[in-house]
């Protein structure tokens, strides 16, 4: 790539370069990457069977408790309504700041706790430092996932597919760099969760911000997306590869430290991309100047800015909270929340990701149940975050293309999704021979598939106008279902079984001890009935297939492409009478 060329001497070069930088630094791809970053480190509670062993050693849990402090883990991790309601009336820096915070302080008490810097906490005080920790991370999808959807939301099942495929990768890449930088010290792990994260969402703070509409061809973008998409497949690949190989063969610390390398070169690769398309921006832009100099060189340049008319609202959302419009138009948040459209999508959603991650959640004490080897737990860790992450992507991509070229319904994907953990979940209650591995596989895929179907049909069935709350409400419902299955159902079949593996032995359980149980009925029946739970769910789901069929079948993006085309043909008269629009 050609850099800048330099006009009137070396002065005129520096000055193009500081035009170049700041017109990169400010535009919508830097923006872009930014937000991918950003969503790689959203994805971090994911990774708790890496370091739940810890936990639960150091601080003598039995295995209730440490899902209660899982169970606290998923409750922050999805309670966003709060920063969607921040986000509604600030900027979205504001929430990334605030997660920043909670992440730091979460995380950071967690390693003081484990380290035993600090006096051992009561259990309550880890549900509050673990649920403070997590809840950084609806800020963080509120901030950088809301923003870019709303800079471009006629690109947005391209645009949530690329984003979340970067949060599901998050367990692999922090396990690379977890392993570089510390070796197996899976307490230092929970210290690198807290400054990671944290540093990232602070250095990209200004880069993150609703900018004004501008004309852009629709191909182009997604082009930019496809190429975002095609790196982080690369990613992706990298990270199998070395996953199977790792599981072969012990790797060292500095070996880890040039596969953590590679993870780093990949994850920044798409910077090339942005800077190589905002260099053709700035040439052409550079031409027009030119141009129009050469035209018209008494004439001033004038950047006009069509401010939108509001509307003044004066009937009570109360009033109109059960009087919905059309679907696809702005519903507000109460007509959201009351309709049965949103009910069938909380409940589906409680079954479905609810069982998925109470299997993420407890895969380090699957994998020591049922004998694996404690290398396989950090493989199953990354095989669900990689399986998660081509969950996201191919649910988010495919489901785009399937509307558009064959008006296939979202909600109906996801009920074949639902369908399809089914298969994962019953691999392990009957323990088949490798099992556990090819669980990871389906239920990460299913559980990171789930997330971009349902934040597209909440934005194409309600709009963008409350999106940032809308989005969040829904996402309730995962710490809903995973304390249902994890804690009221997992964790207490599991200490019962342990209890009753003591009593055999006929030993007892001392204070401070923690308790562990070995072999297939630990989680057997805990598994089965996730699946009959799942099932349901996906009958559930055929519910919304049918009552959206007749809207899926209509052009959804329709009005998006109105108001771009309304907007070219005033910046085109605008360009005729010798006013000149600025390229966002």
């Amino acid at each position: 790539m050609a850099a800048p060329r330099c006009g009137g001497g070396g002065g005129g070069c520096l000055a193009d370069m500081k035009g170049f930088t700041a017109q990169v630094l400010k535009g919508r791809r830097f923006m872009m990457f930014a937000s991918l970053l950003i969503m790689n480190t959203a994805g971090l509670s994911y990774v708790f069977g890496l370091y739940s062993g810890e936990v639960k050693s150091a601080l003598g849990y039995d295995q209730s408790t440490l899902n209660l402090v899982s169970f606290y883990k998923d409750l922050g991790a999805n309670i966003g309504i709060l920063a969607g309601l921040i986000n509604e009336i600030t900027p979205p820096w504001v929430v990334l700041a605030m997660g920043a915070s909670f992440n730091f302080i979460g995380y950071f008490m967690i390693w003081l706790s484990v380290t035993k810097r600090i006096a051992k906490p009561h259990v309550w005080q880890m549900c509050f430092y673990i649920c403070l920790g997590s809840n950084s991370q609806p800020f963080v999808n509120t901030g950088g996932l809301v923003t870019v959807i709303k800079n471009f939301p006629e690109s947005r099942g391209v645009v949530i597919g690329v984003l979340k495929g970067y949060t599901g990768l998050s367990g692999a890449v922090l396990t690379q760099l977890y392993h570089a930088l510390y070796g197996d010290d899976s307490k230092s792990l929970i210290l690198l969760i807290a400054w990671l994260p944290t540093a990232i969402s602070l250095a990209f703070l200004p880069t993150m911000r609703i900018m004004k509409q501008a004309v852009r061809d629709p191909k182009e973008i997604v082009k930019l997306f496809y190429n975002f998409l095609y790196i982080s497949l690369s990613l992706a690949g990298f990270l199998m590869i070395i996953i199977i190989v790792e599981k072969r063969v012990a790797f060292t610390k500095s070996e880890y430290g040039g596969s953590a390398a590679v993870v780093l070169f990949l994850l920044f690769l798409p910077l090339a991309v942005v800077i190589k398309d905002e260099y053709k921006v700035w040439k052409s832009k550079k031409l027009e100047e030119a141009t129009m100099n050469n035209h018209h060189p008494s004439q001033t340049s004038v950047i006009s800015v069509i401010e939108p008319q509001k509307e003044d609202y004066t009937i009570s959302c109360w009033k109109t909270a059960f009087q919905p419009p059309e679907r696809g138009e702005d519903y507000t948040i109460l007509q959201a929340l009351f309709s049965i459209d949103m009910a069938v999508i909380f409940f589906a959603s409680i079954c479905g990701l609810g069982g998925a991650l109470t299997a993420i959640d407890n895969l380090g004490q699957i994998g020591t149940s049922l004998g694996y080897p404690k290398q396989s737990i950090s493989t199953f860790v990354s095989l669900v975050s990689i399986w998660n992450y081509l969950g996201r992507v191919v649910a988010g991509i495919t489901s785009e293309i399937f509307i558009t070229k064959y008006k296939f319904p979202r909600p109906l994907m996801l009920t074949l999704i639902l369908l399809l953990s089914c298969v994962g979940h019953l691999l392990i209650a009957f323990n088949v021979p490798s099992g556990v591995y090819v669980a990871s596989v389906i239920i990460g895929f299913c559980f990171g598939a789930q997330w971009p179907l349902l934040f597209s049909i909440i934005s194409e069935l309600f709009g963008l106008k409350y999106y940032s709350t809308l989005f969040n409400f829904a996402a309730v419902a995962s710490p809903i279902g995973s304390y249902l299955l994890n804690v009221r159902v997992a964790g207490h079949l599991y200490d019962k079984e342990a209890e009753k593996q003591l009593a055999a032995l006929g030993l007892q359980r001392k204070k401070g001890e923690d308790l562990n149980c070995i072999g297939v009925e630990c989680f057997k029946l805990s598994f089965i009935i996730i699946t009959a739970v799942t099932f349901f769910g996906t009958l559930v789901s055929l519910i919304l297939v049918f009552r959206t069929g007749k809207f899926y079948k209509s052009d959804i993006y329709k009005k998006f492409r109105e108001d771009h085309a309304n907007l070219a043909l005033t910046e085109t008269g605008m360009s005729g009478n010798g006013v000149r629009k600025a390229e966002a």
